[in-house]
């Protein structure tokens, strides 16, 4: 997340609302895994050594690898139940070092499939795309998972746990053919998510994703946290740290706003018609 990117951008406007800005009294160090989970102890390292008074990340095994860290942790996206996987104590009040922003797995669950649903009336098994590694999205997919079935949906399981392992995750998908995927996102699967829309558009199945800017980088639809508001919060929740505020004591908030994406482009090219209730639903289209 470099200060040029967009979801860097957010951050360093919001952190330069609050009187932070960088060249003047901030100081802005980027780093990435790439997807490698095994660099992020070492990347984490570098930053503590650095000197860093708070480090934000974004996915359950950053977030895990710095828990020891002993430097303030703000998580922006893609921590899944910070409680359940043992990062912090609970929402309110979450001890330690780490606090940030949240989401509830199962509520966002039943929403997508719904929307798969009025795409698709006759939809009876949903692949679920996800990252065996990241035991945060592993608990995603579970919840995810129990919401399908308590709906009357299959669930056909198709973990990952690197970029080679997408070619046996298609030819399962292909051996089996399902009527819809739901890409749980993480560094993995959104680095391999072109690969996932090629798939998607050659068999004609419609896919949901979590994130907005997967739609606009040629996803069908998204439905999830508005990134722009959760990287404006923390940002806030950075100043507070700032400002003295132990991440113990500073409640994990939740996004208040899930916008719904559509690509009509996409789904022209699979040769899906969009119902007209749908694209009344839809917060952006992207044409």
């Amino acid at each position: 997340m470099t200060d040029t990117s967009g979801l860097g951008k957010i951050l360093l406007r919001g952190l330069a609302q609050r009187g932070y800005v960088v060249g003047q009294n901030l100081t802005y160090l980027a780093r990435s895994s790439m997807g490698d989970n095994t660099r992020i102890p070492e990347l984490l390292r570098e930053l503590k050594a650095s000197g860093v008074d708070a480090i934000v990340v974004v996915g359950f095994p950053s977030a895990l690898a710095a828990k020891s860290l002993g430097v303030p942790i703000i998580g922006a996206l893609g921590l899944g139940d910070p409680v359940e996987t043992r990062l912090i104590d609970s929402l309110a009040h979450p001890g330690g070092n780490i606090t940030g922003i949240s989401d509830v797995a199962s509520a966002l669950t039943t929403k997508r499939l719904s929307l798969l649903k009025e795409l698709s009336p006759n939809l009876r098994k949903v692949a679920m795309l996800w990252n065996k590694d990241d035991l945060g999205m592993t608990l995603r997919y579970g919840a995810s998972a129990k919401v399908a079935l308590s709906l009357g949906i299959s669930v056909q399981p198709v973990g990952v746990r690197e970029r080679d392992d997408f070619k046996d995750a298609f030819e399962l998908m292909n051996s089996d053919m399902p009527d819809a995927i739901l890409m749980v996102a993480d560094a993995l699967t959104n680095l391999n998510r072109k690969r996932v829309f090629e798939f998607a558009i050659a068999m004609k199945l419609p896919a949901i994703y979590e994130y907005d800017f997967i739609v606009r980088d040629g996803g069908l639809m998204s439905y999830g946290p508005d990134l722009t508001e959760s990287f404006e919060r923390t940002a806030a929740l950075v100043a507070r740290v700032f400002e003295g505020a132990k991440p113990a004591d500073l409640p994990f908030e939740q996004p208040t706003r899930y916008p719904f994406f559509l690509n009509l482009k996409t789904a022209g090219s699979m040769g899906l018609q969009i119902p007209p209730t749908m694209l009344a639903l839809a917060d952006e289209v992207i044409e």
